[in-house]
């Protein structure tokens, strides 16, 4: 049986992140999950450590400030590693990922894939509670990577995500240049320019009820920067 670790990334999610673990390990009852907190000041660490407290299964990594989602991801990889989890999720912590899709991602790198996204842009896939301008602008933003970048995988931007064994070693053999949301077009990108195989499995986006979004227009311009990089590097990733 395989040893999941789910990576929860968070920065002031003190309103949904107990609630989350909680629903994390409902889902996948064999799974550890990891909150990598960059220094929340409303408190989600200290929330996270009193959970930890009465669950073994529950880890939080306490960072000193707001290092980045990027970095955030590659220290839960290598927290996995040094941990001996062969599997390693990353997610939200609002809620806007579907923690009861866990099992079909799980199922999916198990089946042979390399790397399975949870994807809002296949059949059966969809976004709900974004209003219509949010919806097409996220579209768009995705069209534009998946095009430049000659990217197979559908959802180029999504963070629901499993990685397999091999593929967690992968990205950790290489400095990951991007910090923020545009990780996902990085390490995406590498892995299919690695040839690994990628699976997406369908899910429900649904905009989070509690807490703030932390998209910001300097992350959409950082997301065009990374683009425009690695379309201009023409190797592969080695």
């Amino acid at each position: 049986m395989s040893t999941p670790l789910v990576c929860l990334p968070t920065y002031n999610e003190a309103e949904n992140v107990v609630r989350l673990i909680a629903a994390v390990r409902r889902a996948l009852p064999q799974a550890g999950v990891l909150v990598i907190d960059d220094g929340s000041p409303d408190g989600t660490g200290d929330l996270v450590r009193q959970v930890a407290a009465t669950d073994s299964r529950v880890f939080l990594l306490s960072r000193p400030g707001k290092l980045g989602l990027g970095t955030a991801y590659m220290a839960g990889f290598a927290y996995a590693v040094e941990h001996e989890f062969d599997r390693a999720f990353t997610m939200d912590a609002d809620f806007s990922h579907p923690p009861d899709r866990l099992p079909a991602l799980l199922a999916a790198v198990d089946g042979g894939a390399d790397l399975a996204i949870g994807s809002r842009y296949v059949p059966q896939g969809k976004i709900e509670g974004w209003p219509l301008r949010r919806v097409f602008l996220s579209s768009a933003a995705n069209t534009f990577a998946r095009t430049v970048l000659r990217l197979h995988a559908h959802d180029c931007t999504g963070g629901f995500r499993c990685y397999a064994e091999g593929t967690i070693k992968f990205l950790l053999s290489e400095p990951l240049r991007s910090s923020g949301y545009s990780a996902l077009i990085e390490l995406l990108t590498r892995c299919e320019r690695a040839g690994l195989r990628v699976v997406e499995v369908p899910i429900t986006f649904t905009d989070r009820v509690a807490g703030a979004s932390k998209v910001s227009r300097d992350e959409i311009w950082r997301a065009l920067v990374t683009v425009s990089r690695l379309a201009s590097q023409r190797a592969p990733f080695r």
